[in-house]
């Protein structure tokens, strides 16, 4: 589109300037042509009155020499014969004396082309006698065409840059068409891979405004869509899970016998559908926890002191004492809600399925400047191997478990440049140590942010 547009500009302003320029060219050599025979016949008037007065062969050539015309050797005189004498010739003759006998024939100024190059200006002029003298003025082609040639190559200036200038018009103008609808496309390309926040520019022409209007609409609807099917998945697992977990343990109380065992098993079998259902959910909606749009976010502690809440009533039931540090200020995390809200679920959720009854457990945050560090920690019997825990996590593929708790946890670390790491706590248990990015800085890649960890359990050493 930008291209056919100076193309077009191109083609117009091309026929434009031939248009002008080509009969403005011939006007002027028209002008200088008249100007140098106006001249010739100037000079040519300059004789009529020493013509007029006498013929005398000595007199008429000291006129002739007095003029400009005549000192440059470009004037001649025809004096034809008078009262019985011969005619008189005066000056270098270069027109032929069929022409000057024309000329004297028809009584009007002539201009004869000569075979040498110029042209001869042929100017009849009465005699006192009445017979008619002609006076020959050469013009030579340079005068003719006298600035002819500097006129031609401004007139191509002038268009060569009207071309250059309205291409550039062009251009620019077809660069403000093209550059909102690229925008607009790339944009479209970036919602469908994924990332929510792409958004466009409301600027351009009223069309591609209008364009843009109606697609940042359409990405703040599905991004609406998408908050409201976490919010789903989110109020599913916090209405089965909990309940789910009490059942679980309950059955712990019903001794042994068939009847227990299958309520352990129809307890456990239900445990993995809801697992499988919250996953399938989570897996759907991949692609968008990675991109989230501008300013999404929110107040950690707010959300953990929310979850805390929540699972309190469970851990007084089961006799836990808890502890909460750290929650006490806001601080800002780059995690929508939701997500957050998921991924403590699932720790708290791991604490209270496998640790004992009455087992301590607590939640810190610490703001470390560039990332904020989430430590779940309990003092139950600990993981023994916690790579192992970390790539179950990742598959969900052991008994007992669907690996749906530490994927979720993943998923929201790494999604800000972060990770997660299993260890063992001052509780004695485990203690699961989320790594939250707050910025680029604090990014650059999983890589850097492991080597600042690194370089601050030395400092620690």
């Amino acid at each position: 589109m930008r291209w056919a547009l100076v193309k077009v500009c191109l083609a117009v302003t091309a026929m434009v300037v031939v248009a002008f320029a080509v009969p403005l060219g011939l006007v002027v050599q028209e002008m200088a042509s008249d100007r140098a025979f106006s001249n010739a016949e100037r000079q040519a008037a300059t004789i009529g009155p020493t013509l007029s007065i006498t013929t005398d062969p000595g007199q008429l050539s000291r006129a002739v020499e007095s003029t400009q015309m005549g000192a440059a050797r470009r004037m001649a005189v025809h004096v034809p014969p008078v009262g019985g004498s011969a005619p008189v010739e005066i000056g270098t003759t270069r027109a032929g004396a069929h022409a000057v006998e024309e000329t004297r024939r028809m009584g009007r100024a002539m201009t004869v082309r000569l075979a040498g190059g110029g042209s001869a200006l042929l100017q009849p002029t009465a005699l006192g006698s009445g017979d008619i003298a002609v006076v020959e003025v050469f013009v030579p082609e340079s005068e003719v065409s006298n600035g002819v040639a500097t006129a031609w190559v401004v007139l191509a200036g002038v268009g060569l840059a009207l071309i250059v200038g309205s291409v550039a018009v062009a251009d620019r103008l077809g660069a403000r068409l093209v550059r909102p609808a690229e925008r607009l496309a790339d944009a479209a390309h970036q919602l469908g891979e994924g990332r929510l926040g792409a958004r466009v520019p409301e600027d351009g022409p009223k069309e591609l405004r209008s364009a843009a209007v109606a697609f940042n609409s359409m990405a703040d609807q599905v991004v609406e869509l998408l908050a409201n099917e976490r919010e789903l998945a989110a109020d599913l697992s916090h209405r089965l899970r909990t309940p789910l977990t009490v059942l679980r343990l309950n059955t712990a109380s019903l001794g042994d016998g068939p009847a227990a065992e299958q309520t352990r098993a129809a307890v456990e079998q239900l445990e993995r559908e809801v697992d499988t259902i919250i996953r399938t959910a989570r897996e759907q909606r991949a692609p968008a926890s990675g991109a989230a749009g501008a300013g999404a976010g929110c107040d950690a502690s707010e959300v953990i002191r929310d979850r805390m809440a929540f699972w309190s009533a469970l851990a007084e039931d089961e006799g836990r004492e808890v502890r909460l540090a750290g929650v006490d200020r806001t601080v800002r995390l780059p995690v929508a809600r939701p997500e957050l809200a998921a991924a403590l679920d699932a720790l708290l959720g791991n604490v209270f399925r496998h640790t004992p009854e009455g087992t301590p457990f607590a939640v810190d945050v610490h703001d470390a400047g560039d990332a904020v560090i989430v430590l779940v920690s309990d003092a139950g019997p600990g993981i023994a191997d916690p790579d192992a825990a970390l790539r179950r996590g990742n598959d969900g593929g052991r008994d007992g478990s669907t690996g749906l708790g530490l994927d979720i946890v993943r998923r929201v670390a790494e999604s800000t440049g972060g990770d997660v790491r299993i260890g063992r706590s001052m509780l004695g248990g485990t203690e699961v140590r989320v790594w939250i990015a707050l910025d680029d800085r604090a990014r650059g890649g999983a890589g850097g942010v492991r080597t600042r960890r690194v370089s601050r359990r030395k400092r620690r050493g």
